[in-house]
């Protein structure tokens, strides 16, 4: 058997072998890699914080802004 048939039979099984370890792994990560693994697959995501501001907060908020723009129209005229 010529050595170009033997290496041609040899990729083709690497590649069968690749395929079939691909699959056992499951999917690919698509996209950059995380710096540390250890540390990305251990941490849990965590619970999403309120972040914002109160009712209270919000109502002063919109006053403030109303007196301002009241102001900046009282300027113009």
């Amino acid at each position: 058997m010529p050595t170009d048939q033997i290496l041609a039979l040899l990729v083709a099984e690497r590649d069968k072998l690749n395929r079939a370890i691909e699959a056992l792994q499951g999917a690919k990560r698509r996209g950059r890699p995380p710096k540390n693994l250890i540390a990305a697959s251990e941490a849990a995501p965590a619970p999403a914080a309120r972040k914002g501001r109160s009712a209270a907060q919000r109502k002063a908020q919109s006053q403030r802004m109303k007196e301002y723009w009241a102001k900046r129209r009282a300027g113009k005229k």
